[in-house]
């Protein structure tokens, strides 16, 4: 089943996910041997993330952050490490990713990229006004 690996760098993978194993394949690319939470932001979505990755220092996720706080309307709290975007069932299971959803990631990532070049150049005044900007980019892009 085709899902998507969101890595703290702004790069984004395409990845295949067997049905048998693909909770042991996100946990390897999450980077976990223990436990992975999953957020629903979006009812057809589902974003594997690292149980632990604030505490262990994984970098912070701009990429799943943005898409996450775009879909829900508002800023989130900030993600860490890589985040593996899955489609979900009704019931909440696993299921692959519809191409809506992943074009939704693919725009988010490239303003997120666009966002932090022109940040080198144009400094935000400060993070309140950093996280606004970032977040009315994303929610246009997925309107």
């Amino acid at each position: 089943m085709q899902a998507l690996r969101i890595d703290p760098d702004t790069t984004l993978t395409e990845i295949a996910l067997h049905e048998h194993d693909a909770h042991s394949a996100i946990r390897e690319h999450v980077g976990t041997t223990g436990a992975v939470d999953q957020g629903v932001y979006h009812r057809s979505a589902l974003l594997h993330l690292h149980g632990k990755g604030r505490v262990m220092g994984l970098g912070q996720n701009l990429v799943a952050w943005a898409l996450a706080s775009a879909w829900r309307g508002m800023p989130l709290y900030p993600l860490h490490g890589p985040v593996v975007l899955t489609g979900r069932t009704g019931d909440g299971a696993i299921a692959e990713l519809g191409d809506k959803l992943m074009e939704d990631a693919r725009t988010i990532t490239q303003t997120v990229r666009e966002t932090l070049k022109e940040w080198q150049a144009r400094p935000p005044a400060s993070n309140d006004a950093a996280v606004n900007e970032l977040l009315a980019y994303a929610a246009r892009d997925i309107a």
